[in-house]
């Protein structure tokens, strides 16, 4: 039997802060809660901050290499949670630990390499263990997957099955952590090193249970691959365009090419339907000034993803953006807002939207939000939560208690039908 109902690994690391943090506030009474990282000092000045009984939450000092640690903890515990990226270094021996001992995992994930291996080496033994091994529980992916949901509950409400769907970033003010730009980094390094990794980064479809679909793909196919290879996806799946409803210029989502894969994942397992095909985009506003944002914005996106596809500017890169551990003041944060829109046309042709939404810093403080309150659904094993296991998304280990849990904490998950 478990000594303990949740382990937040990484808790030292600035969205583990944050995460914690979010724990101490609003795990009920009586959770038996740990900290989990590699410096007991570090643990420490992390506990010493926390409120009421999470003052007292033991510690425990880890090295997430050590797979015999590993495996310990995992039997020690019914939820382990981990901010520590990048993942495909630092996350494979806790899901695999996880997956045998049958013990939910959460990350943060937004690496495509990451995933799919955890798919295709450990999602039958989670299955056969009862272990919900759930990636992206952040800004990648929680408010593309819950946001898709909601349009596909409207529409199997309707009798009716998904077709093409869109979100778009209407509003997003705030950062990415250094973790996510170390992730990117990392999975940049593997994909020119190998050319299978590149063909599962190329494949919008390589998430998903049972591959592609006999339907239309998520997103445009490409012979092109790597970095520049995913930046040429991301510019044909959202191009720089007049958007027809609202006259906005769009541009490419800098985490598309990871969400994409992750609804598709969510769309094999739950059936979104055999026409479902999905992309996202920027919307960089009306006029002029949006079409020449739009541009820039597009053109500097691509930079930097070309550049972090070879060393020489990779290591020029490295001295600008963030590096893991960092982030931003509480005032800046507090700043920070994000809103998106997802719009569905179903297959009968009627059409939905679902709006996504939070006054929080999409990369650090909302993400702390979106985590903490995925690990307490599991934890505090919410009515409602989805009959599943294997490795899972947010939206089908999670679904509709998650929804609930982040309205209550300020989210806009809405969703309409729209008149013809």
């Amino acid at each position: 039997m478990s000594d303990l109902d949740l382990v937040l690994v990484g808790a030292s690391g600035f969205v583990g802060r944050l995460t914690a943090r979010h724990l101490a506030e609003h795990a009920p009474a009586g959770l038996r809660v740990a900290l989990a990282g590699r410096s007991r000092e570090r643990l420490e000045e992390v506990r010493v901050e926390l409120p009421g009984e999470a003052s007292d939450w033991p510690l425990v000092v880890l090295d997430v290499l050590d797979e015999d640690a590993v495996a310990d903890l995992a039997g020690r515990t019914r939820v382990l949670v981990t901010t520590v990226g990048p993942y495909d270094r630092y996350g494979r021996a806790l899901v695999a630990a996880c997956a045998r001992a049958g013990t939910h995992y959460l990350d943060l994930t937004g690496e495509v390499l990451f995933v799919h291996h955890s798919v295709t080496t450990h999602h039958a033994t989670a299955q056969r263990t009862g272990a919900r091994i759930v990636h992206a529980c952040g800004f990648d992916s929680v408010p593309s997957d819950l946001g898709v949901l909601l349009c596909a509950d409207a529409a199997w409400a309707d009798g009716a099955e998904l077709a093409t769907t869109r979100l778009a970033v209407r509003r997003m003010s705030g950062g990415f952590s250094g973790g996510t730009v170390d992730s990117v980094r990392g999975q940049a390094v593997a994909m020119r090193a190998d050319p299978q990794a590149r063909r599962v980064a190329a494949d919008p479809w390589a998430l998903a249970e049972g591959g592609r679909p006999a339907g239309p793909s998520a997103t445009p196919s490409t012979r092109r691959t790597g970095l520049a290879g995913l930046g040429a996806r991301l510019t044909r799946s959202s191009p720089v365009r007049r958007e027809p409803e609202t006259g906005h210029f769009t541009g490419p989502f800098v985490m598309a090419a990871f969400n994409t894969r992750i609804v598709a994942r969510s769309a094999s397992l739950l059936h979104y339907g055999a026409r479902f095909r999905y992309a996202e985009y920027t919307d960089y506003g009306p006029g002029p000034r949006g079409a020449a944002v739009a541009g820039a914005v597009s053109a500097g996106l691509l930079a930097v993803l070309g550049g972090l596809a070879l060393a020489p500017t990779r290591a020029l890169l490295g001295r600008v953006l963030p590096s893991p551990g960092e982030g931003p003041s509480p005032q800046a944060m507090a700043a920070g807002r994000f809103r998106m829109e997802v719009t569905a046309t179903a297959s009968t042709g009627a059409r939905y939207r679902s709006v996504v939404a939070a006054p929080y810093d999409p990369g650090y403080s909302g993400t702390a939000v979106m985590l903490g309150q995925s690990a307490l659904a599991l934890a505090a094993e919410d009515p409602g939560l989805p009959d599943a296991a294997g490795v899972l998304t947010p939206a089908t280990a999670l679904g509709h208690p998650l929804v609930d849990r982040l309205r209550a904490h300020g989210f806009t998950l809405d969703v309409e039908r729209l008149e013809a």
